[in-house]
C-alpha cells in the first residue's frame, strides 16, 4: 500500500509541476486551482498517507486503508477533470466535481479514521528506527521487529 501510494503521488506531481509550469510559460492562470488541488491532494496527501502506512504497516492492511486508497484515486481524478471543465465553462461538469469531491473527501475521512482507531504504540519503534545510528541492515530489520537494541 505504501509504495503503491508513493508512486500514485509522483505521478501526480509530476502532473502538478508540468501544469504549473505550462501556465507559468503561457501567463495563463485561470487552472491555477486545479494545479492547487494535484499538489496537495494529489502528491502531499498520498505521499504523506505512503510515509505513514510505510510506518505503521498493519494500519495499511485494513479495510480503512483499502476504502481510503479507492476512494481517493477514484475521486480525485474525477474531481480535478470537472474542476478543470467547469474552467473551461462546461456547465455539465458540476456533478462531476461534486461527486469527485465528496469521494475524496470521504476517503481521506477513512483514511483519518483509520488512523485514530489503529493503535499507534508502534510510535516507539519509529522513534528508535530515528534516533541512533544503525550500523548494519540485519540491526535495523532487529530494531524494526523491536528485538534489537533502542535508545
Amino acid at each position: 500500500m505504501a509504495s503503491r501510494l508513493l508512486k500514485i503521488a509522483a505521478v501526480y506531481m509530476l502532473i502538478g509541476v508540468t501544469m504549473g509550469f505550462a501556465m507559468g510559460v503561457t501567463h495563463h492562470f485561470e487552472f491555477a486551482p486545479v494545479h492547487a488541488h494535484l499538489n496537495l491532494l494529489g502528491w502531499a496527501s498520498l505521499g504523506l498517507a505512503g510515509c505513514i502506512y510505510h510506518i505503521y504497516p498493519e494500519a495499511a492492511k485494513t479495510k480503512l486503508a483499502q476504502l481510503h486508497f479507492w476512494l481517493h484515486n477514484i475521486g480525485l481524478p474525477v474531481f480535478m477533470a470537472g474542476l478543470f471543465a467547469q474552467f473551461c465553462d462546461v456547465p455539465a461538469a458540476e456533478p462531476f466535481v461534486r461527486i469527485g469531491a465528496g469521494m475524496t473527501y470521504a476517503g481521506i475521512v477513512w483514511f483519518v479514521v483509520n488512523l485514530l482507531r489503529h493503535r499507534m504504540d508502534q510510535s516507539r519503534t519509529a522513534t528508535r528506527l530515528v534516533s541512533e545510528p544503525v550500523r548494519s541492515a540485519s540491526e535495523f530489520a532487529a530494531r524494526r521487529a523491536g528485538t534489537g537494541p533502542g535508545p
